[in-house]
C-alpha cells in the first residue's frame, strides 16, 4: 500500500460530512442537468446543435443520474440483512472490492478498491455482498475518499454493532492524472478503524497485513 495514508484513531466512528441517508431525486433532474451542459458547451465555444453533439446534453444527463445513483439510497439497508445462527465470532474480510467514484471538487472520476473487514458482536453477520453494496452505494456520489471511507465505517458500526472495523481503501484520481499535477499512477489511501482496531495498535497491523496479501 502506498502512502498519503489517514488513520481514525479512537473508539467511537467519526461522523462524515455528507449525508449517510438517501436523499430525494429532483423530478426535472435530466433537464436541469441537459441545460447545464447545453450551457457549458457554448461557454468552450462549442455548437450543441452540430450533429456530433446533438444528443450530448440527454446522454451526459442520463449518465450523471446513473454514477450518482448512491444519493437517492442508504446504503446501510444493505446490513440490515443480517444471520446469527452459526454464532461465528471470528473475522470477516472481504478484499478487492472494486469501485467507481467522481471527486466533487472536479467532476472527475476516482477509480480504486476497498478492504472492508469487521469483527462480529453477538454472531452478527451480514452477506458478503452487502459489504460491497455499502462500498458501492457511498461510492455512486459525489465524493472525497476520506469521507467514503468514514462512511463504510460509521454504516458497519451503526447497523451492525460489531467488536472491530477496519477499512482501507486505495484509489487514483483523474483530477491528480489528467490535471495539475498531471501524476498518472498515484495512488491514494485512507484507513477508518473502529473498536479494538482502533485501541490496538498490534491488532489493528495484523488484519492490515492479510488486506495486503
Amino acid at each position: 500500500m502506498s502512502a498519503n495514508e489517514t488513520g481514525i484513531p479512537g473508539k467511537q466512528a467519526p461522523t462524515p460530512e455528507g449525508a449517510a441517508g438517501a436523499i430525494t431525486r429532483p423530478e426535472d433532474a435530466i433537464s436541469r442537468i441537459a441545460g447545464g451542459v447545453r450551457e457549458l458547451l457554448l461557454a468552450i465555444g462549442e455548437n450543441p446543435s452540430r450533429e456530433g453533439l446533438r444528443d450530448t446534453p440527454d446522454r451526459v444527463a442520463k449518465m450523471y443520474l446513473e454514477i450518482f445513483s448512491g444519493l437517492y439510497e442508504d446504503p446501510r439497508d444493505h446490513l440490515k440483512k443480517q444471520f446469527s445462527a452459526d454464532q461465528h465470532g471470528g473475522m470477516v474480510l472481504v478484499k478487492d472490492i472494486r469501485f467507481q467514484s467522481t471527486c466533487e471538487h472536479h467532476l472527475l472520476p476516482v477509480l480504486g478498491r476497498a478492504h472492508v473487514a469487521y469483527l462480529p458482536e453477538g454472531g452478527r453477520l451480514t452477506g458478503l455482498s452487502k459489504l460491497a453494496r455499502v462500498v458501492e452505494g457511498y461510492a455512486r456520489r459525489p465524493q472525497l475518499q476520506e469521507r467514503l471511507t468514514d462512511q463504510i465505517v460509521q454504516a458497519m458500526v451503526e447497523v451492525l454493532e460489531p467488536k472491530a472495523v477496519l477499512v482501507v481503501v486505495e484509489a487514483e484520481h483523474m483530477c491528480m492524472s489528467l490535471r495539475g499535477v498531471r501524476s498518472p499512477g498515484a495512488t491514494t489511501v485512507t484507513t477508518g478503524s473502529y473498536g479494538l482496531w482502533a485501541d490496538d495498535a498490534q491488532a489493528r497491523q495484523e488484519v492490515m497485513a492479510l488486506m495486503r496479501d
